[in-house]
């Protein structure tokens, strides 16, 4: 299989830490849908970050999608998702705002590089900034009440989702979500960074 996306993406990187820490194998392939869009499009004419190109050749794309058939394709020994529903539920939640804060994040990401200062709408950035604040405000209760494992053998996907996304809003948008606000965040991004899998796949 290949994965297709830069690392500076957190979906893509989400998703290739967890195939690493499932023991999917695939090969990465660094292409960027800014800068490489006709090479990328050639594999997806979507264009859309991350693509799965599985071995018969069909192409998968969304993170959530791709992780939930890299899965299926696991041995058996090692999963990300819990299967009980109450712990399914919960991981679920701590999943969604993991990925509304990547989200938050990369819409104002696009909106101060890629839109023209003139044409930025400042009330929209500052809504946005506010979405960001309370996903990771949400994230930080969870944590509070149920601290999550951070090892290669127990972190789950909520865990690798939120570090991931973490990494991403303090990398691009310094200073904009507080750390000294969010030290159980704070300590569990330090500590799944610190995993040979991430480590494998820097936000380069």
């Amino acid at each position: 299989m290949q994965l297709i996306g830069m690392l500076d993406s957190p979906y893509v990187r989400r998703v290739a830490v967890s195939l690493t820490l499932l023991g999917v194998p695939f090969e990465h392939r660094p292409i960027s849908v800014f800068r490489a869009f006709d090479a990328f499009a050639a594999i997806n004419p979507v264009v859309k970050a991350p693509s799965l190109v599985c071995d018969d050749g069909d192409v998968l794309m969304d993170s959530t999608l791709i992780l939930q058939y890299a899965d299926s394709l696991a041995d058996g020994k090692r999963r990300l998702m819990p299967t009980a529903r109450g712990e399914m539920q919960h991981e679920l939640r701590l999943i969604g705002l993991a990925l509304a804060a990547c989200e938050k994040s990369v819409q104002i990401v696009y909106e101060r590089n890629l839109r023209p200062p003139e044409k930025q709408h400042e009330p929209w950035v500052e809504r946005v900034r506010g979405q960001l604040g309370a996903a990771y405000r949400a994230l930080e209760a969870e944590w509070v009440e149920r601290p999550l494992a951070v090892t290669s053998g127990s972190i789950s996907q909520a865990g690798v989702s939120a570090a991931v996304g973490w990494q991403f809003t303090q990398a691009l948008l310094p200073g904009i979500v507080s750390e000294s606000a969010h030290p159980l965040l704070v300590a569990h991004s330090a500590a799944a960074e610190a995993l040979p899998e991430f480590r494998a796949y820097p936000p380069c």
